[in-house]
């Protein structure tokens, strides 16, 4: 005789619990390699965590976030900007996560670029500078201005890598009203070397004042004669 006892329907996979003590005030950086459902309407995303044997979590997204979250799809990998307010889990920004590796680590790193703590900025900065990561040239002049001197140092180190691509960024901080700036400018430029020399005798035909002086010292100490006209 045929058991009637129905047999009970397989319990789903619990959603993985991020807890808040794990979502520090300013946030933190949630990496997965699978998006299992986007419902922009509702305001939410649901993500598969590999390092949770593929258990996924249900998050809300931030009202100023919702226009990225219509480009992201089902089957996307993307790096999360995470808080915690009110007791939920918020996505504040997010990038999708390319397929190079080191566009993956690109992305991470221009995220904790804005991490209140020092230590996390500053392993950000060397890993955009070992990337070469010109696309992070902007922010890295701003952190030449951080209040962490090892932070500052580092964004420093991480613009002389990339060399060429952050000439034209650093060629204004020649004129800062901050002593420090005027004189990291100037010792990046001279570091970058040859690679610099191009874009530099291009502001100078463009410049006047005070800055067309700056650039001239700084072609001067570089070893560069203007050609005569």
């Amino acid at each position: 005789m045929a058991d009637p006892t129905p047999t009970p329907a397989p319990t789903p996979a619990p959603l993985v619990n991020i807890t808040p003590k794990s979502a520090r005030k300013d946030g933190f950086n949630l990496v997965t390699e699978n998006v299992i459902a986007v419902n922009p309407e509702a305001r939410q995303l649901e993500v598969e965590l590999l390092a949770y044997d593929g258990k996924t979590v249900m998050l809300d997204v931030a009202e100023d976030a919702c226009e990225a979250l219509q480009k992201l799809k089902p089957g996307d990998g993307a790096t999360l900007r995470i808080v915690e307010e009110d007791g939920k889990r918020v996505v504040k920004e997010f990038r999708i996560r390319a397929k190079d590796p080191n566009v993956v680590k690109s992305d991470a790193a221009l995220l904790d670029l804005k991490d209140s703590h020092w230590l996390n900025r500053k392993y950000a900065v060397e890993v955009l500078g070992e990337l070469r990561a010109a696309e992070a040239v902007d922010d890295l002049v701003t952190c030449l201005e951080d209040e962490v001197g090892d932070v500052r140092h580092r964004a420093y180190e991480a613009l002389i890598k990339i060399a060429a691509p952050s000439v034209p960024k650093v060629i204004p901080l020649l004129v800062s009203e901050e002593d420090e700036l005027r004189q990291s400018a100037t010792e990046i430029l001279r570091k970058i070397g040859k690679p610099a020399v191009e874009p530099l005798a291009t502001a100078l035909a463009e410049a006047d004042g005070p800055l067309k002086k700056r650039i001239t010292k700084v072609l001067d100490r570089m070893g560069y004669k203007p050609k005569e006209a």
